[in-house]
């Protein structure tokens, strides 16, 4: 945490310790006190002490405080992603790219990942000059966090042809460049090259003008350069002018070209040009002066060439370093795109590199960089101060990519996200009032949550009335939002701060401050089980590094060193760079806790532990196993696997890819890298690759990993029965490789699922009960599926009980369990679901389906609309906009249905309801105008 009260450090030489005989907060003694803890050997020497005693403190509420949100929030989502999609519906091709790109700075509250990158793809995908697809190539790339995996060239495109930099070199756009793989060994047409000197000249007859004889002399000193008249006139009009109109020159047989500053290399390969009209036989310094010809005599088809030339040589940072004052200085776009490609593709290494940061940031080069155009340079700032901002810079060249970025916004949206994240930057700096002038000047451009970011920089110049009023005003003016009550509160006091913080949970059940306040409140309390009860709410259902850390703090404070430890752990799995108590504890807090906590525990040991936990369905408590297992013994590669499929039931999807690409680059075989690769990118959507990365890891070792790979991509397919049959004969010889009790039943769990998938309910049976019977827990709600299918709900319903009593992490459990129960049974497990996990959709939809059966349309509508408010998924929407129709709110319904459409454009039920609603409401406005 960034906000602690820390005590002075104890002085004596004495240790002391709270030590709490409960094994259990939840038992814990409501007398226990909050106070420092410290952790050293009473033995040790005052200075093996000192580096032994870990920093103490705790976190105050007065001091707690939420991050203000550097992306745009708009005031209404839904409105806003009607708007879009109409927008982009009906846009000419020119603009679809930016719109896309639009797209992605509205969903970027989201937080969705996939959705977030599909955002880019389309915008790569429409995008036409070739600074932007540059631009959006390398963000794409970044997106995929390439930088991460070992022995990856930054200029390789790996297959993917929307990430080739070759492609990115071409102008104009192609909707099926997502679709396409990519050889960059493929050598390319002359219309659509990026370089038609990369072309090799397979026939001879293209070297025969190489033969016709001279005509006249181009005279560098006393060197000439025998040329053909005709064709260097065709080259350009200026030539053409020169060698047949009424000058001197076209009644000479020699021309003094001395002048000029062009040597007489570079006139021998004019000559050599105007012959075979390839420029990949010459030095690159000749190449540049050809340019420099070409650019003062007009000669297009030779500038162009030359320009391919030397942008395909521009292949790392030494090159793109040298040539980008050239491309500058002869304003050669092609060129400066193949430079800032190496610049963008190297990133973020490149943001800590003097000489690029120095290019972005001169004023020199934002003057030079002019001629790209205003949408182009946007689109290039936006993308460097998005990453500046994810390695959390707040430095002064951030603040000039954010200041450019400004610069070359062009509409509001673009300006209003410029100087939000200008604002958040500057406040992080506290700069408060520089900050203030930002934020206001973001919110009269519409950004309503601007107006956060005053009232925050008001409050820290000590005017925490001028805030309140501020969110006083904001709340009575708008439609309420969560964050709206939680930025009221940090002005409030007392019960009215606790009712702001309430409504705030209410609205907004996703925002972590609420909890986090009312956990540290009820320890300074003493209320030590209702802190602990508060904080583990919020770690149920959304496990962030900041609230794992913050009831590691909690168990420090009452002596449960264990546990804190394991909470710790969990932290470094999410993010291991993780400034774990806001930075103040020693780097090696977790070894000093391990060893004062418990003995070193054997593997063996340690395999015990995970079973418990991942049969206890308790994820947190396996990750913090696992790291342990890691820490012990970091060569077990296989254990980072198994952290990102933990970390993916916890919903972090950024961690877990992460650990795939660590796994990745440990790889100690072939067989095993190309597993983890196929996860890679089945994760970003790439199927059939992910099966041949499979089926070639197969190849070369039968391994459990490598077979379970194919049968999940497999079953991810629409199978007919023959693919059925041809998966679960992968997923057997999976099970007859060697592996462990926890993968096995994960392969008979699915084994199940593709039993049910094919009507074989006996054969599903088995393969849950094996599961089973080797502590796969998680295999109850499959047999569970099983009995119900077999009209056996009794059976089902006692099965999904069993996984209740068991897990830890209940609420898709009574959700599933809703299923088989009857109506109010299934409402009041679905009423639990949401209690334990209130980010869960579905419970709100069945409640609203409910409602709309009993005829209470009103309740219905908001039902979804308290689901909608904090996450709108496409199924919600389209269950509103259904409700709309039913009760005649056509122009909702059409509403609801673009949001939806704005999320997954092909999804057919949303598109058939879609153009109903639209022809219902045209039909109502002819018959209202009398129209036939």
């Amino acid at each position: 945490m960034r906000n602690l009260k820390l005590f002075e450090r104890f002085k004596s030489t004495q240790i002391h310790a709270f030590n709490s005989q409960q094994d259990s907060p939840s038992t814990s003694s409501n007398n226990v006190t909050p106070r420092i803890n410290f952790f050293g050997h009473p033995k040790s020497t005052s200075k093996s002490k000192s580096r032994s005693l870990l920093p103490h403190g705790f976190p105050t509420t007065e001091l707690l405080e939420p991050p203000l949100e550097s992306y745009l929030k708009p005031i209404d989502l839904v409105e806003s992603l009607s708007n879009l999609y109409r927008r982009i519906e009906s846009s000419s091709e020119s603009e679809t790219s930016m719109l896309y790109l639009e797209q992605y700075a509205v969903l970027r509250s989201l937080g969705d990942a996939k959705l977030l990158r599909r955002c880019l793809l389309n915008a790569r995908r429409h995008a036409i000059d070739v600074p932007c697809k540059v631009v959006l190539s390398a963000w794409l790339r970044f997106d995929r966090r390439e930088h991460e995996l070992v022995g990856v060239d930054s200029m390789d495109c790996n297959g993917f042809a929307v990430e080739c930099p070759k492609t990115s070199l071409i102008h104009g756009y192609d909707l099926n460049v997502v679709d396409k793989d990519c050889d960059c060994s493929t050598e390319y047409e002359d219309n659509n090259s990026f370089g038609s000197d990369d072309i090799k000249i397979s026939s001879a007859d293209e070297f025969s003008g190489l033969d016709e004889a001279s005509d006249f002399s181009f005279c560098i000193g006393s060197e000439k350069a025998k040329c053909v008249r005709w064709r260097i006139a065709a080259l350009s009009r200026p030539f053409e002018a020169m060698l047949y109109g009424s000058f001197v020159e076209s009644r000479t047989s020699e021309i003094d070209f001395s002048e000029n500053g062009i040597s007489i290399e570079a006139m021998l390969a004019l000559n050599i040009y105007s012959r075979i009209k390839r420029v990949h036989l010459f030095r690159v310094e000749t190449i540049f002066e050809l340019l420099q010809l070409a650019s003062k005599f007009c000669c297009d088809d030779l500038k162009s060439a030359c320009e391919a030339r030397l942008a395909s040589s521009v292949t790392n940072l030494d090159k793109a370093l040298t040539f980008v004052e050239y491309a500058l200085e002869e304003r050669t776009k092609l060129l400066l795109s193949a430079c800032l490609q190496v610049f963008l593709r190297e990133l973020p290494q490149s943001l800590q590199n003097p000489q690029v940061m120095r290019f972005f940031c001169s004023s020199e080069a934002k003057e030079q960089l002019a001629f790209l155009g205003s949408e182009c340079l946007f689109l290039l700032y936006y993308f460097l101060s998005q990453v500046g901002m994810e390695q959390k810079l707040t430095t002064e060249p951030m603040l000039i990519l954010l200041e450019r970025t400004r610069e070359f916004a062009r509409t509001n949206w673009q300006k209003a996200l410029s100087l939000h994240q200008m604002g958040c930057v500057l406040f992080q700096r506290k700069d408060y009032k520089a900050a203030q002038f930002h934020f206001r000047l973001a919110s009269s451009l519409g950004h309503v949550y601007s107006l956060a970011g005053v009232s925050r920089t008001e409050y820290k110049q000590g005017k925490r009335y001028s805030a309140y009023k501020l969110m006083n005003f904001l709340i009575s003016s708008h439609k309420p939002h969560g964050w709206m009550y939680q930025e009221r509160s940090l002005y409030n006091v007392g019960v009215e701060k606790l009712k702001d913080l309430a409504t705030a949970t209410e609205l907004d059940p996703s925002l972590n401050f609420p909890y986090k306040y009312r956990a540290v409140m009820k320890f300074e309390q003493k209320q030590i089980k209702e802190a602990f009860e508060e904080i583990d709410r919020l770690i149920l259902f959304k496990p962030s590094p900041e609230c794992l850390e913050l009831r590691a703090w909690l168990f420090l404070a009452i002596g449960d060193r264990e546990r804190c430890l394991r909470d710790l752990r969990a932290v470094l799995c999410l993010e291991p760079n993780y400034a774990v108590f806001g930075g103040r504890m020693r780097d090696d807090l977790v070894e000093a806790l391990t060893a004062q906590c418990i003995e070193v525990e054997s593997e063996a040991d340690c395999w015990v532990r995970l079973y418990e936990r991942w049969s206890a369905v308790d994820d947190v408590g396996s990750l913090a196993v696992v790291h342990q297992m890691l820490q012990n013994d970091p060569s077990k590669n296989y254990l980072r696997f198994r952290q990102s499929l933990l970390l993916l039931r916890l919903n972090c999807q950024g961690a877990a890819m992460r650990c795939l690409r660590m796994a990745c680059n440990l790889a100690t075989s072939e067989a095993e890298r190309l597993v983890y690769e196929g996860w890679l990118l089945y994760d970003m959507g790439y199927v059939d690759k992910t099966l041949t990365k499979a089926e070639k890891a197969i190849s070369i070792q039968r391994s459990f990993e490598a077979f379970f790979l194919k049968a999940y991509v497999l079953a991810d397919k629409n199978l007919n029965a023959d693919e059925i049959s041809c998966d679960v004969q992968v997923l057997e010889e999976a099970l007859k490789c060697p592996s462990d009790g926890l993968r096995k039943g994960q392969a008979l769990n699915n084994l199940g699922s593709i039993y049910i998938n094919s009507g074989m309910l006996d054969q599903a049976e088995t393969a849950y009960k094996n599961a089973l019977e080797i502590k796969h827990t998680r295999a109850h709600q499959g047999l569970a599926r099983v009995y119900f299918l077999k009209n056996q709900r009794k059976e089902a319903l006692e099965e999904m009980t069993k996984l209740i009593e068991k897990a830890c992490s209940k609420a898709a459990a009574y959700e599933k369990r809703s299923e088989y129960s009857e109506r109010e049974k299934a409402k009041e497990d679905l009423d639990m679901a949401t209690t334990l996990d209130p980010l869960r959709t579905y419970p709100y939809r069945y409640r609203a389906a409910v409602l709309m059966d009993d005829q209470r349309e009103t309740e219905a509508v908001e039902e979804l609309s308290k689901a909608i408010a904090f996450r709108p998924e496409l199924q919600t929407l389209h269950l509103r906009a259904a409700f709309h129709e039913a009760t005649g709110n056509l122009s909702l319904a059409a509403q609801d249905c673009e949001a939806a459409l704005c999320l997954d454009p092909n999804h057919t039920e949303t598109l058939h309801l879609y153009s109903r609603s639209k022809d219902q409401a045209s039909s109502i406005d002819n018959t209202i105008f009398g129209f036939d």
